[in-house]
């Protein structure tokens, strides 16, 4: 039976990926939940938990507009643990599993695969790319097997209020849903299709780095998607824009998927009407 340690197995993804292993029995899950219950910051505290075969790396902050109010804490807390938990890897003999993000900026080509140029646009990003390096650089000095997902737009349940969709679906029971810009294009993957993707890493044997894109393939304006939110749910509200233009706004995302396509034999299986009609 393989012993897995999931760290931030309360969060988002957490949840959902806690509930499909235990679904599908065969592992022993080793959670630390929230950072209230394992501060993973704490080298002392991340050695004394259980030795495991595989480390499962969830936990972060990610909420991109308090990156800007306080960098330094998303620095200090995404690198601090995942340089602990590496450590504890190194030291157990285990293999990684490091969940990233979209890191590629403005789109030099689409679809962007991953040896497209990584171009980190605020904080967060910059604390996964440090992460990225030095889960590469584990890899190189010590041998830790790890793979490193990068998803692109997630949404799903359990997410936080404060995301895109579930800032839509708050609205739904007001006369008007208020939204910024309609152009902005973007890559969604259900979040039980990025579990299928993990679980994927999870069940394979791998050995050096390997980096693999998670998304749809397709992408879907601001705009296509409160409409379809509206369609979905039957809500009778009207949909506004105050057209409002964010710095450094990126207009357009596709994910080359082809690689875990190839290599880990995954693909989604949920299209976006479906995911929201779940969600909603």
């Amino acid at each position: 039976m393989k012993k897995i340690l999931i760290s931030g197995s309360n969060g988002f993804v957490g949840q959902n990926l806690c509930k499909k292993l235990h679904e599908m029995g065969g592992f022993e899950i080793f959670e630390t939940g929230d950072s209230k219950s394992t501060n993973l910051c704490d080298a002392s505290v991340v050695n004394n938990l259980p030795s495991c075969d595989l480390v499962v790396h969830l936990a972060a902050k990610s909420f991109v507009p308090d990156s800007f109010i306080n960098p330094s804490l998303f620095y200090k807390n995404n690198i601090d643990a995942t340089i602990n938990l590496l450590d504890k890897a190194r030291i157990d003999g285990s293999k990684f599993i490091f969940l990233s993000t979209y890191v590629y900026g403005t789109p030099k080509y689409q679809p962007i695969d991953e040896e497209h140029p990584v171009n980190a646009l605020n904080p967060y990003t910059q604390s996964k790319l440090v992460c990225e390096d030095i889960c590469k650089a584990y890899s190189r000095d010590f041998g830790v097997p790890v793979i490193i997902f990068r998803p692109f737009n997630v949404y799903g349940k359990n997410q936080n209020a404060n995301f895109f969709i579930p800032t839509i679906i708050s609205q739904l029971n007001k006369e008007v849903i208020t939204l910024k810009d309609p152009r902005p294009k973007r890559d969604f993957i259900y979040v039980d299709d990025l579990v299928s993707a993990i679980v994927s890493g999870i069940v394979m044997d791998f050995f050096g780095v390997e980096i693999y894109n998670i998304g749809s393939g397709v992408s879907v304006s601001v705009k296509e998607t409160v409409e379809m939110i509206v369609q979905a749910s039957n809500s009778k509200a009207k949909i506004e824009f105050t057209h409002e233009i964010r710095k450094g706004e990126v207009l357009d995302t596709i994910a080359d998927i082809s690689k875990a396509k190839r290599i880990l034999g995954w693909s989604p299986k949920i299209n976006m009407m479906d995911g929201l009609k779940k969600l909603i």
